[in-house]
């Protein structure tokens, strides 16, 4: 008997200590969003304090920000270990990845979905405050046909360059992706510089009525979505060059894929009705 007690838990404590396998990620306990939704609190705290000329603002802004992008390193490469190096992102984890990723983007959309509604409410029935007419009176729009248009055409041809690449990744050719990609991130840094030339020559700023807070706000975004796109590309390339990608499973380098056609996009609607029709 006590011989059939022994063996039954032997047998139940194998059971126990057998791991389990299965198609999910089980993600291990991570401080990273901790500390980095810490230092995103800390860099917009101290930012808006030294906007308003706060003693300290800029001290502690600047430290959210190195604190912020050292976190955000420590999270990429935890997420590029357990995807590339210990496999966990099975096919299962990955739909999941992407239902999640084109998630985002919707919230994206509906982020500046928020502007245009702001935008298009002021300049269809302007109010008399700003004379009646759209643009308001004084304000001298910045003409649509020399840098805008200009920046259309470098930013849709680096979402051109980057399907060049894409393609090369699907069928195999790691190696051929590398200079489309360069290409992509060239054309990229060439859009931000336009646009920072074009903020730099404006006639008006932020606070120049409801045209130079639309103005601002959604244009200002949009380039910050096109510096998060960038680094996203950077980070990509270097991966590409570490061969972390391979034809079958590349989720990083696809979102990365997906978030830039979603700026070539919004950048099509930033074009046609605030920088052509709004003007």
């Amino acid at each position: 008997m006590y011989f059939l007690d022994k063996k039954m838990n032997i047998k139940i404590a194998s059971l126990l200590i057998k791991p389990t396998f299965h198609k999910y990620h089980l993600v291990d306990p991570s401080p990273w969003p901790f500390f980095t939704a810490f230092s995103a609190f800390m860099f917009l705290g101290g930012f808006v304090m030294y906007m308003h000329r706060i003693k300290y603002g800029i001290c502690i802004y600047t430290t959210g920000l190195y604190i912020l992008i050292f976190n955000v390193i420590l999270w990429w490469r935890d997420v590029i270990r357990e995807a590339t190096f210990e496999g966990q992102h099975t096919n299962l984890v990955q739909k999941g990845l992407h239902i999640a990723f084109l998630l985002f983007i919707l919230s994206e959309v509906m982020f500046f979905m928020g502007f245009f509604w702001a935008f298009f409410h002021a300049s269809i029935a302007p109010s008399f405050n700003i004379g009646g007419i759209w643009p308001p009176t004084g304000i001298n729009v910045i003409n649509p046909w020399f840098v805008p248009l200009l920046n259309t055409f470098i930013l849709l041809t680096s979402g051109a360059t980057l399907t060049w690449s894409h393609h090369s990744v699907k069928t195999g050719s790691l190696n051929d992706s590398l200079f489309p990609l360069l290409l992509t991130i060239i054309l990229a840094c060439i859009f931000t510089g336009f646009q920072l030339e074009e903020y730099t020559s404006a006639d008006f700023s932020i606070a120049d009525s409801i045209y130079g807070s639309t103005f601002f706000m959604i244009t200002g975004f949009h380039g910050f979505h096109v510096i998060i796109g960038t680094i996203f590309l950077i980070l990509c390339f270097f991966r590409l060059k570490q061969k972390h990608f391979t034809r079958t499973q590349h989720n990083g380098f696809l979102f990365a894929i997906w978030y830039w056609h979603f700026v070539d996009i919004v950048w099509l609607f930033v074009f046609s009705s605030i920088y052509w029709w709004g003007s």
